[in-house]
């Protein structure tokens, strides 16, 4: 299994290095920096997962770095604050922090911290992939169409396209609720310009015949009078 790179950001060694200690007793390699500046160089070299960060700091505050590292990077920040800086730690959580512990605090409580910010990163990034593997499949409601395959179904059952009926399909699919011209469809699905969109008409009526229940009261195909065609959204 990977190890977990966590980054500790504090002003006070003695804390620092008690944390690092704990941590790297867990499995966890640990890199220090001792204010906001020293933090940001060390995240700019190395592959960090996770940054445990004061608020009240020399240079650079806690809040500043965390701003700072918020343009670039999306992974969880725990702050550590005094019980005197709750305005400051509210004011964190609301800049891009994930989590905070009050000093003074237990190495098991920061490990649970730890230990929870890392799980539920991990979980985000792993749905984050599939999203990303999965945005080639389209899905409204019913209605599914596959880049990949080149396939349609309704409720799980294959539908035979023609080339052109498959293009025109997957223009308004991807785009939900938007409304598309006839023109338009034709530009793009021909990629020449639009002299007669009649057949456009034709297309939407054999691709309706195929997707819909009841083509006269079709469910996902929808026509705007006056205007074009548009998928509808499904809630």
């Amino acid at each position: 299994m990977e190890m977990n790179h966590v980054l500790v950001v504090e002003d006070d060694k003695e804390i620092r290095e008690g944390v690092e200690i704990y941590l790297k007793s867990q499995g966890y390699e640990v890199f220090q920096a001792a204010d906001g500046v020293e933090g940001l160089e060390v995240i700019e070299k190395e592959d960090i997962h996770l940054a445990i960060v004061d608020i009240m700091m020399p240079r650079m505050d806690g809040i500043s770095m965390v701003v700072k590292l918020r343009e670039k990077y999306d992974f969880p920040v725990i702050f550590l604050s005094a019980k005197s800086e709750e305005v400051d730690k509210i004011m964190g959580l609301n800049m891009g922090a994930d989590d905070y512990v009050t000093k003074p605090f237990t190495p098991m409580e920061l490990l649970a911290r730890v230990n929870s910010q890392l799980r539920r990163y991990r979980r985000f990034m792993e749905k984050l992939g599939d999203k990303e593997e999965n945005s080639r499949i389209h899905t409204i409601g019913g209605l599914e169409i596959n880049e990949d395959t080149v396939e349609v179904t309704v409720d799980g059952e294959p539908v035979k396209m023609t080339p052109i009926e498959y293009k025109i399909l997957l223009l308004l699919m991807k785009n939900p609720g938007r409304v598309f011209s006839a023109e338009e469809i034709y530009e793009r699905v021909w990629n020449e310009r639009a002299i007669n969109t009649d057949t456009i008409m034709v297309h939407v009526r054999n691709i309706r015949e195929k997707i819909e229940v009841n083509p006269r009261e079709p469910k996902y195909l929808k026509v705007v009078w006056g205007v074009g065609y548009k998928i509808e959204k499904q809630a």
